[in-house]
């Protein structure tokens, strides 16, 4: 159970790293001296490095064991944020913040096989969920506190507490947590042929199309509050969803070994029916609040879930899966900021959730369809 809790916590460190500019982006601009929208391209090159790295160090590293691989990638992060914590310049800011994004990419892409490694098989998609907890508790709790520690000493002092708590976990990691060995080689697969696993395929489109879904509202859910002209802050309505998301990670830990399947088509159900509520009632205080607790349950549990599935799949090839759907998640985040901008700019914000709910109807299909190899009926472990 440590083990798993520090597996958590390098989650959490990894979307602290990731969103700490969202609640940043008035010192940044001011300090950089540059337009928000400049400064918010400190998120956007860190997708980057995570979607341009995460399959070739996956693919890379197959062999080494997970424990050494682990540190090493947390020791990246000290250093990137300890750097981006005395950036003079945003240049050399982006700089480190792409190269934080392609440790990202190593990590995510190896966490979810360790986790799943270091317990009985039977345990597997419950260990899963709770080393994933790391997510939902940065995005509800740690991205605004270390807004809120921004905003009280300085930004850099953010970027330092992280720096700072990396080094604790880094430490912790190396007394308590087990190793794992790396992929034997006999049994690598090239990534053209982890692709065309059965199942694989189907999954990663369940994961961009979901998550798709999810970006569009997520990112550009500030314009649509103040579209609706409901009276509920964003910064409230993300503080609900996030504790919402709690919620679906442990439901998720609950039944993801015995009904993965059912998991799954109720999520990207759920996602249909908020959408609904978003789309339809935008206007009612409860009916939007009833609809980001939904949404936001539902989301809680998407990612254990689709690396649940997609490491089922891919048997012994699980990492560099893995590697792929960190990379699908990270281009819907680049999606769902540029469609979302087109709707915004366009047709306005009324109409994300029209986006949000066709493109979970999508990925509802695609479960459905997947009934054989993708989202079985019955899982073996």
């Amino acid at each position: 159970m440590l083990a798993l809790v520090l597996m958590a916590l390098s989650g959490f460190i990894i979307i602290m790293t990731e969103t700490l500019p969202a609640g940043l982006l008035p010192q940044l601009s001011a300090e950089f001296q540059v337009s928000d929208g400049t400064a918010g391209q400190l998120i956007t090159v860190y997708a980057l490095g995570t979607i341009v790295a995460a399959i070739p160090t996956i693919t890379m590293t197959r062999g080494v064991s997970r424990k050494p691989l682990l540190v090493v990638g947390l020791l990246g992060f000290f250093v990137a944020n300890t750097l981006t914590a005395v950036a003079p310049t945003l240049t050399i800011a982006l700089v480190v913040r792409f190269v934080a994004g392609a440790f990202s990419g190593l990590i995510w892409g190896m966490l979810a096989g360790y986790a799943r490694r270091i317990v009985p098989p039977e345990h597997a998609g419950r260990a899963l969920a709770i080393a994933m907890a790391g997510t939902p508790i940065a995005l509800s709790v740690g991205t605004p506190l270390g807004a809120w520690l921004g905003s009280v000493v300085g930004w850099r002092w953010s970027f330092t507490a992280v720096s700072i708590l990396t080094v604790l976990v880094v430490v912790l990691v190396l007394a308590c947590v087990p190793n794992a060995a790396g992929q034997r080689s006999g049994t690598r697969l090239s990534i053209g042929r982890v692709f065309v696993i059965p199942g694989v395929a189907l999954i990663l489109g369940v994961v961009f199309t979901w998550m798709l879904a999810h970006n569009l509202m997520y990112t550009y859910i500030a314009p649509y509050l103040a579209g609706a002209g409901v009276d509920l802050r964003p910064d409230l309505a993300l503080f609900v969803f996030g504790i919402a998301a709690l919620v679906g990670i442990w439901v998720t830990g609950l039944f993801v070994d015995r009904s993965l399947r059912a998991l799954v088509i109720v999520g990207t159900a759920t996602f249909v029916v908020a959408g609904a509520l978003l789309l339809f009632v935008s206007a009612s205080l409860p009916a939007t609040l009833v609809a980001i607790v939904l949404w936001g349950i539902a989301f809680g549990g998407a990612a254990t879930q689709l690396q649940t599935a997609i490491g089922d799949a891919a048997g012994e090839s699980a990492d560099v899966a893995n590697a792929m759907l960190t990379t699908a998640f990270n281009v819907a985040i680049f999606g769902g900021g540029a469609v979302g901008a087109l709707l915004v700019d366009g047709s306005g914000p009324e109409n994300l959730p029209t986006g949000m709910i066709a493109l979970s109807a999508v990925a509802l299909l695609l479960v459905i369809l997947g009934s054989r190899k993708a989202f079985p009926r019955h899982t073996a472990r």
